[in-house]
């Protein structure tokens, strides 16, 4: 088996969350996708796996937290040209996510930073190595 990442985002309104990774290019996988739970699919090794609070809680003891107003994790996306960072930027905040710092161009990369519908905080970015600095 190939090395696969899941991340498990809790989520207050399933469809929401489903419709806003959808918009950004997330694939569901209705194999493993309920009224529950919901599998999307960023590539063949990379899943985000959304999950209302009852069924995110099957996994810990723990509470969760208000990602909009606490943070614990950032998510980034690696991107292929800076015109797609900044199209899946639109297309994020046409689904209803949030931009909540200005774009930072860092000479060898270009990043901008999204919130989805939850709060959870996605850095979009294209890295062009031939700028890196050495």
């Amino acid at each position: 088996m190939d090395k696969q990442i899941f991340i498990n985002l809790p989520v207050v309104d399933l469809q929401k969350s489903a419709d806003f990774y959808a918009a950004l290019g997330f694939v569901m996988n209705p194999q493993f996708s309920d009224n529950q739970a919901k599998c999307m699919v960023w590539s063949d090794h990379i899943y985000v796996m959304i999950l209302t609070h009852d069924k995110f809680k099957e996994f810990t003891q723990k509470p969760i937290y208000n990602p909009d107003s606490h943070i614990s994790s950032l998510y980034s996306l690696a991107l292929d040209s800076v015109d797609n960072v900044h199209k899946l930027m639109e297309k994020g905040l046409q689904a209803g996510g949030q931009e909540p710092n200005e774009s930072r161009d860092l000479g060898f990369m270009i990043q901008r930073t999204l919130k989805d519908p939850d709060g959870h905080t996605w850095e979009l970015f294209h890295m062009d190595f031939s700028k890196l600095p050495s």
